[in-house]
């Protein structure tokens, strides 16, 4: 592995690179598709890739290793803006879609998509982040856990038979994975300010 590889981008992606982005995520989701009936994985499959494009985020950031776009996550200013939904009643950003390639995982690239997350969100003056996620979800609910997210059970609601479970992640002094610093795999996370970067 070169020394290139060793580093995880995180920025903002740019038009061009909107069908990488769909790939990575539908890539990312696609193991549910054996978990999941196969009407509910196809109406699943088709709100992933139709998210890859439009307005509502007000971020798609993306994580890139040797100029490959291996993860990427979209964050909304409310849940009106993520999920058309006012009765959540969250007037604070929402991360959907985290997504990362099977073959960057391990490398803390979810972690730096997070902490980007954060970052943002603290830019734009909000005091927590939240995030919707279900039990087949077990490996990225650990994770959440493990970054401190807590369960926000007033936020939760039923997608047909499925919980939608609420996650809640208060940014009071929060730090995730500071620019320049190593993950846990020994990858180095760098963050590219300027949102017009490309290659």
């Amino acid at each position: 592995m070169g020394d290139s590889q060793r580093f995880v981008i995180i920025r903002e992606a740019n038009e061009a690179e909107e069908e990488a982005v769909r790939s990575v995520m539908l890539e990312a989701y696609e193991q549910y598709a054996a978990v999941l009936p196969a009407p509910v994985w196809e109406q699943y499959r088709s709100a992933i890739s139709e998210s890859a494009s439009g307005n509502a985020p007000i971020a798609r950031i993306v994580a890139e290793i040797d100029r490959d776009i291996v993860g990427s996550v979209q964050l909304y200013t409310s849940s009106e803006a993520a999920y058309g939904r006012t009765d959540l009643g969250i007037a604070s950003p929402v991360i959907r879609y985290l997504s990362v390639s099977r073959r960057a995982r391990g490398k803390g690239v979810a972690t730096a998509l997070i902490g980007e997350s954060v970052r943002r969100s603290l830019e734009l003056g909000a005091t927590q982040l939240y995030l919707h996620t279900s039990d087949m979800m077990a490996s990225a609910i650990r994770l959440y856990e493990r970054l401190g997210f807590e369960r926000a059970y007033d936020k939760e609601f039923h997608n047909g038979l499925y919980l939608v479970k609420s996650y809640r992640l208060s940014l009071t002094d929060q730090t995730l994975v500071p620019t320049g610093a190593e993950t846990s795999s020994g990858v180095k996370v760098c963050v590219a300010r300027d949102r017009e970067h490309s290659h």
